[in-house]
């Protein structure tokens, strides 16, 4: 593990995460709606989307369109939340955040077929085995106040396996 000294992984032990989670997404789902292409599928991803799953205490969305309308799609959230420096951007993913709202908010647009859009799949993999959650959460504890860089490395070989496990091996950020 690097000790670089900046973002550290946090987990949060509470259990009204999720609630909380899960009633801030069906909010912005309708407000996103408004805004995003027709053709946009808005989902709320990641820990807090997986019953049993030990999470950041973040909100995870993510937003597929399709190929034609990412630019429109990637220009309206931009006007609306702050662009995350902090992970990469393509030509079919960027990501944003808002770190003002309780819990804070993580939005990845993806084209839908990308080499990035994956987020939905391995939710659903996770979903669908209780196992596979547990190991998820083994890894999470393991790097409980580590670097994020070294979480995030652990996490994207995690979901690599998954994924390849599920016939659709996709590299991840």
């Amino acid at each position: 593990m690097s000790g670089d000294g900046g973002e550290r992984l946090r987990l949060d032990p509470s259990a009204a995460t999720g609630g909380a989670a899960e009633r801030l997404f069906r909010a912005l789902r309708r407000r996103l709606a408004a805004i995003l292409p027709a053709d946009a599928v808005i989902e709320h991803v990641g820990a807090t989307a997986v019953g049993g799953c030990l999470t950041k205490g973040d909100l995870d969305i993510c937003v597929r369109v399709s190929e034609e309308t990412f630019g429109e799609a990637d220009r309206a959230l931009g006007a609306l939340y702050e662009r995350n420096l902090d992970s990469v951007r393509t030509a079919d993913f960027s990501a944003f955040k808002h770190d003002g709202l309780r819990p804070t908010v993580g939005i990845q647009l993806v084209a839908r077929g990308a080499p990035l859009d994956v987020f939905v799949r391995f939710r659903d993999c996770l979903r669908a085995d209780p196992v596979l959650v547990e190991h998820y959460n083994a890894l999470k504890r393991s790097y409980d106040g580590a670097a994020m860089s070294d979480y995030r490395a652990a996490k994207s070989a995690f979901i690599e396996q998954v994924l390849g496990a599920a016939g659709k091996a996709t590299a991840t950020q």
